[in-house]
């Protein structure tokens, strides 16, 4: 991917965990910013972003990290967006991209927008890439390649600004679309927050079995519950915030998925082989339609290989 002239001048990134360094990675490998400067509120962490070389300015200072900074991305728990904001709020430029990462955008936008000193642009977005790994280490500047950004941008935002950052996104390889904070969360209750509460709670319900079984369970895992352990090892913390911060769009969900699991019992119950058949062939279609999307691999295994 050619990099051409960057996209800005200094970028900022707080919060060095997979995705903020996966930014700081990325930028530096795609040309996007030409400096970067990394915060993080635990010292352990800055001093591992100094020995990998992540950012041009990571002494830990805001002052010195935030000066002639024309992009601030904020990578922490969406619970703490509002609060983060708030303390960074006197180093802000004139002029400045204010951003996120969170995978809740209403509420950010409660929290943040009231913290924005004037001149500054909040405009919030939310990368759909990730791993069930966390930290500075655990990041890689193709994380974004072929993944969607979402972008949601408030009413009135300049349009130049929010091309520059759809500019900044797209330079990683990753595709960009807008909408407003609202539609984001509702999509993505059903998308990513609904497939990783019922990944939580299956796991919980193997652990709450009795020890021999539970046992078996872990030895014998299967595809199924392999690939849900996998979502259920994601960050505690960012998953209790996305929760709390998304209840009302993930509580809707969830009740419309107890009905269709409520459907679903009573078609074993009543042994309605056809209905099963009919519902497996619907959701086989929109299993392609995401590989067809380039979304995921269709190869054997999801594409792990064998050892």
């Amino acid at each position: 991917m050619s990099a051409g002239a960057p996209v800005f001048d200094k970028l900022a990134l707080v919060g060095l965990g997979l995705i903020g360094s996966s930014i700081a990675r990325a930028a530096r490998e795609f040309g996007a910013a030409r400096e970067i400067a990394a915060l993080d509120a635990s010292p352990e962490v800055m001093a591992r972003v100094r020995e990998l070389g992540l950012a041009d300015e990571a002494s830990g200072d805001p002052a010195k990290a935030l000066k002639g900074a024309d992009l601030v991305i904020l990578c922490v728990p969406v619970g703490a967006s509002g609060d983060v904001a708030g303390k960074l709020a006197p180093f802000l430029e004139k002029g400045a991209v204010l951003s996120d990462v969170g995978s809740v955008k209403a509420s950010v936008v409660a929290q943040v927008a009231p913290m924005t000193p004037e001149g500054v642009a909040f405009i919030p977005a939310h990368p759909l890439a990730g791993t069930e790994f966390s930290g500075p280490d655990a990041g890689f500047a193709s994380l974004f390649r072929n993944r969607w950004c979402i972008l949601t941008p408030q009413d009135g935002e300049d349009p130049a600004r929010v091309a520059r950052l759809a500019a900044f996104w797209t330079r990683f390889g990753a595709r960009v679309e807008s909408m407003t904070p609202q539609h984001h969360d509702l999509v993505l209750a059903v998308t990513s927050h609904l497939p990783h509460l019922i990944a939580y709670n299956i796991v919980r319900t193997a652990d709450d079995l009795g020890e021999d079984t539970r046992s078996e369970v872990i030895k014998f895992s299967a595809s199924g519950f392999r690939d849900f352990t996998r979502i259920a090892a994601s960050d505690p913390v960012m998953w209790r915030d996305i929760f709390l911060n998304n209840r009302e769009a993930v509580l809707e969900m969830l009740g419309r998925f107890n009905e269709d699991l409520s459907e679903l019992q009573r078609m074993i119950r009543r042994g309605d082989g056809e209905g099963l058949f009919e519902l497996f062939t619907r959701t086989r279609a929109i299993r392609r339609s995401i590989v067809e999307q380039g979304q995921d691999t269709d190869a054997a295994d999801f594409g792990r290989g064998r050892s």
